[in-house]
């Protein structure tokens, strides 16, 4: 018999692992789970009490209306006549703006107290039909004292500088969380399927990702821009605005009040200046002006000038009104007859009206004249902003989108929180009250090369212009290797004792 030959086989090679492949999720879920569990309740505080601010213009109608609305009558009195009436209630103080009333609005006069900072007024009211007063408030920039409260809460809890700072974490992060939320949805959830929830899905995690991430999609752009223009009223990362700006000369200008004695264009005419103006917290120009006398008949000269006639003011007036500076203007009152006065158009409605002039109270010439049209293109993106973010723009329609935003906010915030819960263990033995943080402690090194090195300095760049954004995110990185770092000792097994111990 014919043997038959062994056949052998050749020697196996161990099968390799596939390397791990570069990718972004494992790091943005990581991210985004840390973000959301410690940020999500300061973005959840900045939600619910922008709900209540972004309807404080019908609260203070309805709480002051003594103070802020009248019966329309018949024409209005001379401003010079309200301002007397004023000072009557009023005898101690400077005046230092007047915003003319109109239809059911009464007139607005500022006075300065010796009690009170530079930001707050005492504000008298007058009927402008009959010239009677009807009633007084201490003011912030002219807000009132509800919309002042509201303002302070939604800012800083009322907490005062402190406080402001909460605002401006939330805000630093809820870009972060809008489009890495987006981003990893999209890993997710491909082209129609990321506009709604899945509801074939069973109960449970599945289902609330798909109202988590599907709302957030939805609210992304309102999210965006939320967080873009509360930042510009931060106390780090705005002042870093604000710089950008000054160097971009995007600034918003001002009409100056300097009277030299150059020749002043007529009245009905008007130049163009190329000054610029502080911004106030709340956006608005920081009323020109000095020092004003506690005269009842004149405000005083700021550095021992002629005083100023308040009976100008009349004759500023009509030179406003005669070069359309009218609708809902404020009027600042000058220190010193050496000093112009300004009117200002106050009118936050779409079509913005913002244009301003100077007057010779003396003469009624314009000295200056700056109008909306003529900002520069990043300064009107600012101004329009403020106002949207304040619910201003597109007035009440404005207000309720602000309000549905707020609330899908709150929805996916409590959606996100749910899903942790959802995610926890309930094996007997392994049971917690939450889910466990997904994987991807290290996930920055599946990054590829080129990411490491373009992202580095662009988070160096943002922690700068965004510092918290950075120390936060610092802070993450350091307990999540400390954590990591922890486990791992703990993993290590015990060696078994030599023989004969």
């Amino acid at each position: 018999m014919t043997a038959i030959p062994e056949v052998t086989s050749p020697p196996s090679t161990p099968a390799r692992r596939p390397a791990p492949r570069s990718t972004f999720g494992p790091l943005l879920l990581r991210l985004h789970f840390y973000a959301g569990i410690f940020v999500a309740p300061f973005i959840l505080l900045a939600a619910l009490t922008g709900i209540a601010y972004v309807f404080t213009p019908q609260l203070e109608r309805a709480v002051y209306a003594d103070e802020l609305t009248v019966t329309p009558g018949g024409a209005p009195r001379p401003l010079s006549e309200q301002i007397a009436a004023a000072r009557a209630t009023h005898p101690d103080g400077d005046i230092t703006a007047v915003r003319p009333g109109n239809g059911e609005a009464t007139t607005q006069i500022d006075f300065t107290s010796a009690s009170l900072d530079a930001e707050h007024a005492h504000t008298v009211y007058v009927n402008p039909s009959t010239a009677e007063v009807t009633g007084q408030l201490t003011t912030w920039w002219a807000a009132t004292p509800v919309r002042t409260w509201f303002d302070d809460m939604h800012t800083n809890l009322n907490l005062g500088t402190v406080g402001f700072y909460y605002s401006e974490f939330a805000a630093s992060w809820l870009w972060v969380l809008a489009l890495g939320g987006v981003a990893l949805w999209w890993r997710r959830q491909r082209g129609k399927r990321m506009l709604r929830p899945d509801l074939a899905a069973r109960k449970g995690v599945r289902r609330t990702r798909g109202w988590h991430a599907s709302t957030g999609l939805w609210l992304s752009i309102g999210l965006l821009f939320l967080s873009a223009t509360g930042l510009t009223w931060s106390n780090l990362a705005g002042a870093n605005f604000n710089d950008a700006v000054d160097a971009l000369k995007g600034s918003r200008p001002a009409v100056s009040t300097t009277l030299t004695g150059e020749a002043a264009t007529p009245a009905g005419g008007g130049y163009h200046s190329d000054g610029s103006g502080a911004a106030t917290a709340d956006g608005e120009a920081a009323t020109p002006g000095g020092h004003h006398s506690d005269s009842g008949e004149a405000t005083g000269p700021a550095d021992g000038g002629a005083p100023v006639n308040p009976s100008d003011i009349d004759r500023v007036q009509q030179t406003a009104l005669a070069n359309g500076i009218d609708g809902k203007v404020s009027i600042a009152v000058p220190g010193d007859a050496a000093t112009a006065w300004t009117v200002t158009q106050e009118d936050g409605l779409w079509p913005v009206q913002r244009d301003s002039i100077a007057v010779d109270g003396a003469t009624g010439t314009i000295t200056d004249r700056i109008d909306f049209a003529d900002w520069p293109v990043m300064a009107k993106f600012t101004q329009w902003g403020i106002y949207a973010h304040m619910g201003d723009l597109f007035g009440l329609g404005n207000q309720i989108l602000l309000a549905a935003l707020a609330l899908g906010l709150i929805c996916v915030i409590v959606w996100g929180y749910r899903m942790w819960w959802q995610r926890r263990p309930t094996r007997t033995g392994r049971r917690a009250l939450a889910g466990a943080p997904p994987v991807g402690r290290g996930a920055w090194q599946l990054l590829p090369a080129w990411a490491i090195a373009a992202g580095v300095p662009v988070i160096f760049g943002l922690a700068w212009l965004l510092p918290l954004f950075g120390i936060p995110l610092a802070a993450f990185l350091v307990a999540d290797i400390v954590i990591g770092t922890i486990r791992r000792r703990r993993a290590i097994p015990v060696s078994p004792a030599p023989a004969g111990s």
